[in-house]
C-alpha cells in the first residue's frame, strides 16, 4: 500500500520506508527546509542533490529561460568559492557536480565516495544558498546559454523535441522550452535574475535529497550547519505540485524545412499526468509500440524495412498533463512512408496480444528496478516523492501496479490517449507540405 502522507511540522523527523536493507527517513528543518536520506549500506558512494520546486513552466513570458539561467549562475561563485574552487573541490575528491533543470523542478547534485560527502554538502549547499550572481557572471553566463540554444538548433533530433512541445502546448509555459529563446535570454537583467533567485531558492520550496551509504542525523546535522544562517521561522514545507493551471492543447503540424541529411520527425498528442492511474497502462503499452527492439515500431520500421536507425516512442508525465510521441529519424525521401506506418501502428496500438502485454510489463519492470541499482537514482526518487508526489510509492508496490495491468487497461488508455488529436512536428528537407 503507498505509504502515508509526511508529516510536515518543523523539528519532525520520520522513518519512510524500511525493508531490513535500509531505510528512508525525513527531517522538517526550520524554515521547512526537508532532508530525506535513503541508506544503502552496501556500497561506498553517496549522491547528495538539493532539489529547487521551480521550473520553466513557473516563468512569466517576460522571464523565459530563467529557470535555466540561474542554474548556470550559481555555479558562477558564492560569497566564500569562485566558480574554480566550487569545481575544484569536487574534482579533487573524484566526485561528479552538475546540475539540470526541468519543466516544474532544478536539481543541483554531487556524487562522491561516502567518506567525501561532507565535502559534497558543503560545497553543493553553499552554491544553493549563498551564490552572489555577479553582474559579471551574469553577463558571462549569458553567452554560454546563447551557445547552448545555438547548438540545439543545429542538432535536429534535440530541436524536434522543443518544436513538438510548442506544437502541442502553444505559447504557454509547457509549450516554451526551458533553454528560453535569443531574445528572452537577451532581455534577463541580473536585477531579475537575482530576483528569481532570491523569492524562489527559499528553505520552504528546496528539498535536500542523498541516497547511499549514509547516516540520516549525521546528514541532518551537515545540512543544518550549511544552511544555519537560513534556517529561520517556522514555515511550513511547500506542498508537492499535484496540479497546475488547465493546460490547454492545440495539436498542430509543424515542418521545418532545413537542409539536414535526415528527417526527424515526432506525432504524438496528451498523454497523462504523473498521478493518474493509467500511467501503468500506458507505460505497459509504451514499451510494447516503441520501447525496446521487439516493440512493433522497431520491429516494422528498423527491422522489417531497414528505413531508420533510431525510432521509438516515449513519454512525459507533468503534474496535471503529459505527452505521448512516436520519434523516428530517417532519409528524407522515406519520410513519407515512415510518418504513414507510424500513424497505422498508433492506430492499432490498443490491440495488444497477450504475448505483447506480458512482454511490455517485463520490459517496463526490469527497467525500474535496474534503473534503481546506483545513488543517483534512488535519490532522484525520493526527491521526487517530495516535490510531485504525496507520498512514496515503494518499489514492490509499483511493480505490482504493472503486473496488475490488463489487455482491457491498455485498450482503453489507447483510445483515451492516442484516439486524440495528434500533433506532427518534422525537421529535414521534406517541403511545407509535408504530412498533410
Amino acid at each position: 500500500m503507498t505509504l502515508p502522507a509526511r508529516a510536515q511540522e518543523p523539528g519532525t523527523t520520520t522513518t519512510i520506508h524500511s525493508d531490513g536493507a535500509g531505510e528512508v527517513r525525513r527531517t522538517v528543518l526550520p524554515g521547512g527546509l526537508r532532508v530525506i536520506t535513503e541508506t544503502m549500506p552496501t556500497v561506498r558512494s553517496a549522491a547528495f542533490g538539493i532539489w529547487a520546486s521551480v521550473g520553466s513552466r513557473d516563468e512569466e513570458p517576460a522571464d523565459a529561460g530563467a529557470s535555466h539561467y540561474l542554474e548556470h549562475v550559481l555555479f558562477k561563485g558564492t560569497k566564500r568559492r569562485s566558480a574554480l574552487e566550487i569545481s575544484a573541490a569536487i574534482d579533487a575528491v573524484g566526485g561528479d557536480l552538475n546540475a539540470f533543470t526541468a519543466k516544474e523542478y532544478t536539481c543541483y547534485y554531487a556524487r562522491v565516495l561516502d567518506a567525501d560527502l561532507p565535502l559534497a554538502i558543503d560545497v553543493v549547499s553553499d552554491m544553493v544558498a549563498a551564490s552572489v550572481n555577479r553582474p559579471e557572471d551574469v553577463e558571462a553566463e549569458r553567452g554560454v546559454i546563447l551557445e547552448e540554444i545555438h547548438m540545439r538548433d543545429d542538432d535536429p533530433g534535440d530541436l524536434v523535441h522543443d518544436e513538438f512541445a510548442t506544437a502541442l502546448f502553444g505559447d504557454t509555459p509547457l509549450g516554451r522550452p526551458i533553454l528560453g529563446t535569443e531574445e528572452s535570454i537577451n532581455a534577463l537583467s541580473r536585477d531579475r535574475i537575482h530576483g528569481y533567485y532570491r523569492d524562489r531558492y527559499v528553505p520552504r520550496n528546496l528539498v535536500v535529497s542523498v541516497a547511499g551509504n549514509v547516516d540520516h542525523d549525521r546528514v541532518v546535522g551537515l545540512v543544518s550547519e550549511a544552511f544555519a544562517e537560513h534556517l529561520t521561522g517556522d514555515a511550513a514545507p511547500a506542498g508537492p505540485r499535484l496540479d497546475g493551471p488547465a493546460v490547454t492543447a492545440d495539436p498542430r503540424t509543424v515542418v521545418l524545412d532545413k537542409d539536414t541529411e535526415q528527417a526527424h520527425i515526432i506525432l504524438g498528442g496528451l498523454g497523462v499526468s504523473r498521478t493518474d492511474d493509467r500511467r501503468f497502462a500506458l507505460g505497459v503499452l509504451n514499451a510494447a509500440l516503441g520501447g525496446g527492439m521487439s516493440s512493433r515500431l522497431f520491429q516494422e520500421i528498423r527491422e522489417k524495412r531497414g528505413l531508420a536507425y533510431s525510432v521509438y516512442s516515449y513519454t512525459a508525465q507533468y503534474a496535471d498533463s503529459g505527452i505521448f510521441g512516436v520519434y523516428a529519424g530517417c532519409q528524407p525521401s522515406k519520410a513519407e512512408e515512415v510518418l504513414q506506418i507510424c500513424r497505422d501502428e498508433v492506430a492499432r496500438a490498443g490491440d495488444l496480444t497477450a504475448e505483447e502485454l506480458e512482454r511490455g510489463k517485463g520490459q517496463l519492470r526490469g527497467a525500474m528496478v535496474l534503473g534503481l541499482e546506483d545513488t543517483g537514482s534512488r535519490m532522484s526518487r525520493i526527491a521526487k516523492s517530495e516535490l510531485v508526489y504525496e507520498s512514496l510509492m515503494p518499489v514492490d508496490e509499483v511493480l505490482a501496479r504493472v503486473e496488475a495491468v490488463t489487455l482491457d487497461d491498455v485498450r482503453a488508455v489507447a483510445a483515451d490517449v492516442l484516439g486524440a488529436p495528434q500533433a506532427l512536428t518534422v525537421i529535414g528537407p521534406v517541403g511545407d507540405g509535408f504530412g498533410s
